[in-house]
């Protein structure tokens, strides 16, 4: 799903391109999932087991476990034009597992998760999606449901008694004893009574955009669920907040921030500028709580070094945070290989792929590591989200500097009170820690010098506790007035701003964090212009030649390296991802440059006009970001002063009885007025780079695709959706 339109000079400025509804089709029943059926055949294949189960009912598993058919109920509009529609591939996204059953004894929270979409010419497509649970009203479906449990239970019982090898009276004896496995007993607590049970299937509505505004949509998409199940029908109907944001919300052009309106409050969303390192709306702050930094810097290198790259984690989000985190930590170079965050079940079997890989993969619940079948490759990078713990490759090159990389990326997550080590192993000292600190202001207060509505205010609050750690490792004097005065200040200067502390918080982090990793880059290649060979007279020349030149000097380049840098620097140089990135430094000559590249090239002009040293002269001395203030300050003027808004939702040329609120589900929308909007929504078009980044990409495409038969093979069998 391409973001700009083949052929046209323009991207599309619309916020999103679809809504979708996916969930049960009434009128087709309860389907197996043949995708899942396939899998298990796969599965039961490789292990050289019977195939039985997969030719028909599994009744060694309960219904309310079992994976069924979804399907997209609607989408508006029908087509994008610059991009077209993908049926398959969004229902997969959406609902990765299929449907899914509850009783009124299971818990029904909605659930937030988000996917990718990843053209052949590497133009992306973001999904965002909130699942949720409605009561089923179709009797055939409940019935259809208690059959199955029927038809389960007889199963189970018939497997009891012949496992048993036990006679009638024998059996009975049994029961009278309290056996565990008796009919009774399986009844009571594994079945669905029509007449007693109330049934939920799952649903999710999903909005798919051209940027990934993560946050924005999901803050769209909970207002609508929450219009949804409100005792109160909303202030207009669903139709006219879903038109609206289908057709007169545009996107912020770059450098602006765009307020939009949702069903009960505003939302605000921001764009860098061009200057600006690109959009990043996942939360890094989670992926160090989850991982830690020394993880993070450790599955960042194996990245960098394309490696096979799996991670696994219960949540669908966490999986999508985790590999958008790490992904657009690798500015100004770009993953090259299939990319996949949320691998669909069907689809395991790719793992066994002999290329590299970054993939996201759902563990089950309960499920042991030592039981999942990975393929035994050296350069695998296994990353257990859930449980913060990595499997590394036997032995690879440390990322330079990587102690003092450390250091720096943990001083600015100090500063926002998160910790390092991430926030599974730290919590208890955590609390210690922020005690003590606490008392100490405490004493503080007595004295005067910190009022009671500001100590309040930090309980709770790990930042102060944080910051003198770190000052009492580094020996910094650290004033716990100013700290104060600067926190109190902060909660007041927050709230003027159209969103929370915690949101604003984030924002900076995210921005601080990418320009520490970015200086990284930046310091390490302030040189590499210099080593690119140009020998093309003209862009055609060099297409039809590129094979048999030779782009980029390695081994000048290698021998002006810092020695420390060497071993990781060899390796890197022969990577995908940097041979793509010299591509484009050679293309720019006679077309537009690559926004990520020329973001890099402006920073090391700075550089080259602020340093003394030689142009040619490498150092291994670690040199700080400098930049962190204007990145944040960028972030907050953005904030502070909302440069469009866009047009309010408003009442639609809608039937009589249309609209109809009805609690707790919902509703059939009109499909004619949500089929088409106003002809002039590129009133605010941005005119970027991004035609020109997909022309690059496609004439790359054969190069790339062409490395080996194996990996064209998987691209060609993950297309429609699933990745490069």
């Amino acid at each position: 799903m391409s973001v700009s339109a083949p052929g046209s000079g323009s991207a599309p400025c619309r916020f999103a391109h679809y809504f979708v509804i996916c969930g049960i089709d009434t009128d087709s029943g309860l389907e197996p999932d043949e995708l899942a059926a396939l899998y298990q055949w796969l599965e039961a294949d490789r292990h050289g087991g019977s195939q039985d189960a997969a030719s028909g009912e599994n009744f060694e598993q309960s219904p309310l476990k079992r994976t069924f058919k979804s399907k997209v109920l609607a989408h508006y509009p029908q087509n994008v034009e610059w991009n077209p529609f993908d049926q398959d591939a969004v229902n997969m996204l959406c609902m990765p597992k299929g449907l899914s059953f509850r009783t009124q004894m299971e818990n029904r929270d909605p659930q937030f998760h988000s996917y990718i979409i990843t053209r052949e010419d590497g133009s992306r497509t973001y999904g965002f999606v909130l699942t949720f649970y409605e009561e089923v009203t179709c009797k055939q479906i409940c019935t259809a449901m208690q059959t199955l449990y029927q038809m389960h239970n007889a199963e189970h019982y018939s497997s009891v008694c012949a496992s048993s090898s036990c006679s009638m009276d024998s059996l009975a004896s049994s029961l009278d004893e309290g056996d565990n496995t008796s009919l009774s007993k399986l009844q009571r607590c594994n079945s669905y009574d029509i007449s007693r049970d109330t049934l939920y299937v799952s649903k999710c509505i999903c909005l798919i955009t051209p940027l990934p505004f993560m946050r924005a949509c999901r803050k769209f998409l909970s207002q609508l669920h929450r219009a949804v199940t409100s005792q109160q029908p909303p202030p207009l109907p669903l139709e006219s907040y879903i038109h609206n944001i289908l057709y007169e919300v545009p996107l912020p052009p770059p450098g602006r921030s765009l307020k939009f309106y949702g069903v009960y409050e505003p939302i605000v969303c921001q764009r860098p500028g061009p200057s600006e390192l690109p959009l990043s709306d996942y939360p890094l702050r989670e992926v160090f709580e989850l991982l830690g930094v020394e993880n993070l810097v450790q599955v960042f290198s194996c990245v960098l070094l394309e490696m096979q790259i799996l991670l696994y984690s219960q949540d669908y989000q966490r999986l999508m945070t985790v590999a958008e985190g790490i992904t657009t930590l690798l500015f100004p170079f770009q993953w090259q290989h299939v990319y996949v965050p949320i691998l669909p079940a069907s689809l395991l079997h790719f793992l066994d792929a002999p290329v590299p890989y970054l993939m996201g993969l759902q563990s089950k619940e309960g499920t042991d590591r030592s039981k999942l079948e990975l393929p035994q490759e050296a350069n695998l990078c296994f990353v257990d989200i859930d449980n913060h713990f990595i499997e590394l490759p036997e032995d690879f090159p440390q990322f330079p500097n990587k102690l003092e990389f450390i250091q720096e990326i943990s001083e600015v997550l100090l500063q926002f009170g998160i910790p390092p080590e991430g926030s599974l192993h730290c919590s208890e000292s955590a609390t210690k820690l922020k005690s003590l600190v606490l008392d100490d202001l405490a004493d503080d207060k007595k004295n005067g010098n910190i009022p009671a509505n500001v100590y309040e205010l930090l309980k709770g609050n790990e930042t102060i506790a944080r910051l003198q750690a770190l000052a009492k490792r580094t020996g910094v004097r650290v004033d716990k007035i100013e700290i104060t005065r600067m926190l109190a200040e902060k909660e007041e200067k927050d709230s003027k701003l159209p969103c929370d502390w915690e949101e604003l918080r984030d924002y900076k982090l995210n921005v601080q964090v990418r320009e520490v990793f970015a200086s990284r880059f930046t310091q390490m290649f302030a040189d590499y212009e210099a080593f690119v060979i140009l020998t093309a007279q003209d862009l055609d020349s060099w297409l039809t030649n590129r094979e048999q030149m030779q782009n980029f000097d390695k081994a000048s380049f290698l021998s002006d390296q810092p020695e420390p840098y060497l071993p990781f620097l060899s390796h890197f140089i022969e990577t995908q991802m940097f041979a793509t990135f010299i591509d484009n430094k050679i293309m720019s000559q006679w077309e537009e440059k690559d926004p990520l590249l020329r973001v890099l090239d402006s920073r090391i002009e700075k550089i080259r006009l602020y340093s003394v040293r030689a142009p040619a002269l490498r150092t291994s001395m670690y040199q700080k970001c400098t930049v962190l203030k204007e990145a944040a300050q960028s972030i907050e003027q953005r904030l502070a002063k909302i440069d469009h808004t866009a047009i309010h939702p408003h009442l639609l040329d809608m039937k009589i009885g249309q609209g109809k609120y009805e609690q707790g589900f919902f509703p059939k929308l009109q499909s004619d007025v949500l089929a088409t909007g106003p002809t002039n929504n590129n009133r605010w078009a941005s005119r970027s780079a991004t035609a020109q980044r997909r022309k690059d990409r496609l004439r790359q495409h054969s190069e790339h695709l062409g490395l080996d038969n194996d990996l064209r093979e998987v691209r060609y069998l993950m297309h429609g959706g699933l990745t490069r």
